[in-house]
């Protein structure tokens, strides 16, 4: 059976609910195994009792259900009527097992509230994993990860209003925030209704639902004849009967199983059931990774003496239950509070207590001597077991002050309580997600632990890890490597010393992360967990194959890069991920993990030899392998021997880097975010994050993924947006110089790139407007060249007349650094840096207004020549954009560029190939435009140079490009703050436009059509028809009629006129 219970194959867990499937074929099937797998209990022998009237099985001799025993002979009566005093009644032979009739919801009618909950009637008998497969799959209750058993007096009692309050108050604590079942007697009696008023209280302030299931007798049940029927909703009335003897449910819990013995009237049908269901349930395990089983506690409040019995079977039990027990709250819970109190080491009283609590017994139970010194045997007998099992198991006092909120007894008591390992400790607290019992309860010394001895290191291993370390082979060897540049040494952080603790720590780190624990990775690295000692590489692929935690869309990512479907056992590779990380950074970003020397360490690492493996894992090399002399000579410089054995081997430079990669892939956000914060390049890493999942909800939106995850994806790039910028504006505070470096820093982990290319990258407009940004992009944009109000105008004037140039002022030593604060807070430098932008443009559009307004001569003019030197710069500007391998910020060199042109040029890396880059290239938009403009021009210039009649056809060549240099000058006006807005929101609009000139030309052919049809019948079959049937209907929506073909003369016919008139009126 799957231990985490009801799991979808995206690693979401369905919650508890009470709806049932709407398919009737599943309904069908599942109420068929219901029937087929549980009894209920009907008594069909009668066996007299005390009173005549009644059986010994509590009905009355009227109400026996007419059904035979067994084979009988012909003229037999259906119920056997024989007088047998001397035989014992026996829900095993004098009842008959049928298939249970009585299952569904029940509909409890009080208050005006009507609160659910599931039931179903089985025998005393039943299996334990058939009651655990019906609660996990058909009522869809997700396994435990702590079992409360609650036990107590059923008769109803008062208790302190403090004791209630913290009582209810605890309970639930524990239950909710670890995921607890609750099993109680489900009816309202005793201490059963002080649980259901603190469920009620809970479920009147809080939309969570505690799962608390009641687990009662039938025979007990007031008014159960309505809950009679296969798969039903019934109302039923929690008022009860002051003068019945039996019982009603409970109305505060979510789920019944009512016990069937064929009694009537008398409890005792539910303890085996409940025995062995909670045996059953202890078995399980809490979830897949971790290996401890479920717990399970003893919870005692009140009590008679069957109250003791219980908790000296309790630790009894292999292994022993914990006992708490609720001090204060009067009979058995006293009795054995007290006892535990003034008992000895080994477990024996003094006689004066003995005495004290002999008297005690007698005054509660009101019992004999005799029958107290049974009991008071019973109570000494819990306590030498407490001593006989040197403290394993305790029994716990609670008193008061103990169970509150913030320290709940019930859960801490499963910890400290036990001698356990501290491994199964750690796992309890993991499952639970309680961090403050493991800071308070496992961590108390810090970094001082238990000793040796306590620490168990049999953690089961994951496939991924299992496959790695049969691949890694043992023994010492060597393998050959590519040297990498991070090859130095880091210096080594104090390490434990106890290889059994350091595993421990791993493997508790490891499940941290795994159930996404944010907390207990906190705690675990504040005591002690190396991270760059624990990250390897076969567990950062465990962590990528993990099917635990939120939903994530990893798994359809790597089909796509793939290009086909993945087996169902399929193993996320370390390569893979490099592929998926380049895919959704876009451009030339390259991933360490796809490059040749870390995938040369990973083969020679896991076995896999070149170039098979190369194959199976969907890679090529980057370069075609040389021949000969050079290949060896090669080899030898770039190959070094590496230590299998290092463990250094298979760990990271940045462990937090991979760490938080892998958390935003796998859509952890809040552990992406405490990532974030640990290690280095804190912008770099919120703007990898950024695009990250910008990329990962655009592939979200292009698939068939539900709405809210491209909306959860979305908010979550914006939230490491907002922390990218506003670190890079409290750095700019800071100082403005090293806010400026941060942004062309080199980062060597992020495929050589920068802060500003990784924002752009993003898209990330509010990063790239930021005055660091926009002041770096205009140093970048002037170079050395000294900008001021009259050098500006020598700009200007180099532009029109190179030589010029000469009289321009240029920055030399340390005055070639950043512009200081103050000349590049000036905005009207920077208006004159704009004006000479768009003025250089504007002249070159203006002879090349000249060339084609004016007549062309035989051979090009001096200001064609200008135009044709202008053009043929740009093009050989723009083929060495793609071409050459950029290692730094990239900026257009033409005089046209502005601020947007340059973020656009920026390459997010080197690109492994030149038709990356070019494609890279081409994915701007203006890139396109300045290409075909290039292409068109060189076109007609060629024309232009030859003899009539091609000469012309150049000239019209020459007139249609300018089209292409007019839509350019929308670039320009794209970055001024008046005009930008504007052209964006054209932009924007002209693809909404699209959809209403698709309305638009529907109405239209509809019209022209009809109207061509009816005024031109007898048209032969040419293209003008297309012609005609757009071109007067498109017009006539501006209001052109075109009357004067429409009134015409005498000449026209009467059927025609007819026609015309029709296509008029309509």
């Amino acid at each position: 059976m799957d231990s985490r219970g009801r799991r979808g194959t995206n690693g979401s867990i369905k919650r508890s609910s009470i709806k049932r499937s709407t398919s009737s074929g599943s309904r069908k099937v599942q109420r068929a195994w219901i029937e087929r797998t549980f009894q209920k209990r009907e008594c069909i022998q009668i066996i007299p009792s005390k009173d005549a009237s009644r059986c010994s099985c509590g009905q009355l001799v009227t109400q026996h259900t007419s059904v035979p025993l067994g084979p009988r002979e012909d003229g037999a009566p259906l119920v056997q009527l024989e007088v047998q005093p001397v035989e014992r009644w026996s829900p095993l032979k004098h009842t008959q097992a049928m298939p249970t009739d009585t299952y569904g919801i029940i509909e409890f009618q009080e208050g005006g509230h009507v609160n659910k909950a599931m039931y179903i009637r089985v025998s005393y008998d039943s299996k334990p994993d058939s009651l655990l497969h019906l609660m996990v799959k058909d009522w869809q209750l997700e396994l435990p990860t702590l079992l409360i058993s609650v036990h107590g007096g059923l008769q109803n009692f008062d208790l302190p209003p403090k004791l209630k309050q913290v009582f209810g108050k605890g309970l639930i604590k524990a239950a909710v925030t670890t995921g607890a079942w609750i099993f109680t007697g489900g009816v309202s009696t005793g201490v059963i209704r002080h649980v259901g008023d603190a469920l009620k209280d809970h479920s009147s302030k809080s939309r969570g639902k505690v799962c608390a299931i009641g687990i009662a007798p039938w025979g007990i049940i007031e008014n159960r004849e309505d809950l009679i029927g296969r798969d039903v909703t019934r109302p039923y009335q929690t008022m009860s009967n002051p003068l019945s003897k039996l019982s009603v449910v409970n109305s505060s819990h979510s789920h019944f199983i009512l016990a069937d013995n064929g009694t009537s009237g008398k409890y005792g049908a539910e303890v085996r059931l409940r025995r062995q269901l909670e045996k059953h349930i202890a078995l399980q395990k809490i979830n897949t990774r971790l290996g401890q089983g479920v717990p399970v506690v003893c919870l005692i409040l009140e009590g008679g003496p069957n109250v003791i019995s219980i908790v000296l079977e309790s630790l009894k039990e292999e292994p022993p239950v914990p006992v708490v027990v609720c001090d204060g709250s009067g009979r058995a819970s006293d009795i054995i509070s007290f006892a535990h109190k003034y008992c000895e080491e080994d477990g024996l009283v003094s006689d004066s207590v003995k005495d004290q609590l002999l008297v005690t017994i007698q005054k509660t139970f009101n019992y004999s001597r005799s029958q107290a010194l049974q009991i008071f045997l019973m109570v000494m007998e819990c306590m030498k077991k407490r001593a006989l099992l040197d403290s394993a198991y305790k029994i716990f006092i609670v008193k008061v002050h103990y169970m509150c909120v913030g320290n709940c007894k019930v859960t801490s008591c499963l910890v400290s309580g036990t001698n356990a390992s501290a491994s199964d400790q750690l796992s309890l607290a993991l499952a639970w997600n309680r961090v403050d019992i493991a800071r308070s309860q496992i961590f108390v010394y810090g970094l001082h632990w238990p000793s040796v001895s306590s620490l168990t290191t049999d953690r089961p291993k994951s496939p991924v890890a299992t496959q790695r370390s049969a691949a890694g082979g043992g023994g010492k060897g060597k393998a050959k490597g590519k040297k990498g540049k991070g090859g130095k040494t880091k210096p080594e952080s104090p390490e434990e010393t106890d290889p059994r603790k350091l595993e421990l720590l791993n493997w508790a780190m490891m499940d941290a992360l795994v159930l996404d624990r944010v907390d207990f990775v906190k705690l675990l690295i504040e005591n002690g967990v190396n991270i760059h000692h624990f990250l390897t590489i076969p567990r950062l692929e465990e962590l990528y194959n993990t099917k635990l935690g939120p939903a994530n869309t990893l798994h359809f990512v790597v089909r796509d890069v793939k290009k086909g479907n993945l087996p169902p056992d399929y193993q996320i590779t370390l390569i893979d991920i490099g592929l998926v990380l380049e895919l959704l950074m876009g451009g030339a970003y390259r991933c360490k993990y796809t490059r040749k020397t870390f995938r040369t360490l990973y083969n020679n690492l896991y076995g896999l030899k070149r170039p098979k493996a190369l194959k199976l894992l969907g890679m090529e090399d980057d370069e075609p392998r040389p021949k000969g002399k050079a290949k060896m000579n090669k080899k030898k410089e770039e190959e070094v021997d590496i230590d299998m054995d290092d463990p250094e081997v298979s760990r990271f430079q940045y462990p937090f880097h991979e760490l938080m990669v892998w958390a935003v892939l796998m859509k952890r956000q809040k552990m992406a975010l405490f990532l974030w914060q640990r290690g280095e390049e804190a912008m770099a890493k919120a703007l990898v994050a950024c695009k990250l999942y910008k990329a990962m909800a655009h592939e979200s939106s292009q698939s068939e993924l539900v709405d809210d995850i491209y909306q959860d994806l979305e908010n979550n790039s914006k939230e490491f947006g907002q922390l990218a910028y506003e670190l890079l504006d409290q750095s700019y505070k800071h100082d403005e110089q090293v806010a400026m470096k941060l942004l062309t820093y080199e980062l060597k982990n992020w495929s050589n790139s920068t802060c500003l290319k990784l924002a752009v990258a993003a898209k990330h407009r509010d990063f790239i407007a930021h005055t660091c940004s926009q002041m770096l992009l205009t140093d970048m944009w002037m170079g050395c060249l000294r900008m001021g109000k009259s050098n500006s105008l020598k700009v200007i004037l180099g532009i029109i007349f190179p030589p010029a140039i000469l009289l321009l002022e240029f920055r030399i030593g340390d005055d070639s650094s950043f512009h200081s604060s103050k000349q590049n807070n000036d905005s009207k430098t920077k208006d004159d840096d704009n004006k000479s932008n768009k003025i250089s443009y504007l002249v070159y559009l203006m002879l090349y207004n000249y060339i084609i307004l004016v007549k062309m001569e035989r051979w090009p003019s001096l200001q064609e020549w200008i135009v044709i030197s202008y053009i043929i710069t740009l093009g050989l500007e723009k083929v060495r954009q793609p071409v050459s391998c950029l290692s730094q910020v990239e900026y257009d060199a033409t005089p046209h560029a502005d601020v947007s042109h340059v973020a656009t040029q920026i390459l997010m890396s080197e690109p492994g190939k030149l038709k990356q880059k070019i494609n890279v290239w081409l994915e701007d938009y203006w890139n396109i435009t300045d290409l075909v403009a290039i292409c068109v021009f060189l076109l007609g210039l060629l024309l232009r140079l030859q003899n009539e009649p091609y000469m012309g056809y150049g000239r019209v060549i020459y007139c249609v490009d300018i089209i292409f240099w007019y839509i350019r000058v929308l670039d320009i006006f794209g970055v001024n703050k008046y005009l930008g807005p504007y052209v964006m929101m054209i932009g924007k609009m002209m693809i909404d436009m699209l959809y209403f000139v698709v309305i638009m030309l529907v109405v239209l052919m509809s019209f022209g059509v009809a109207r061509q049809a009816i005024l031109h019948p007898d048209e032969e079959p040419t293209w003008r028809l297309a012609r005609n049937i757009f071109y007067m209907p498109y017009w006539m929506i501006y209001g052109e009629v075109f009357a004067d073909s429409i009134d015409r003369k005498t000449r026209v016919h009467s059927k025609t006129s007819v026609s015309q008139l029709f296509v008029l009126i309509v």
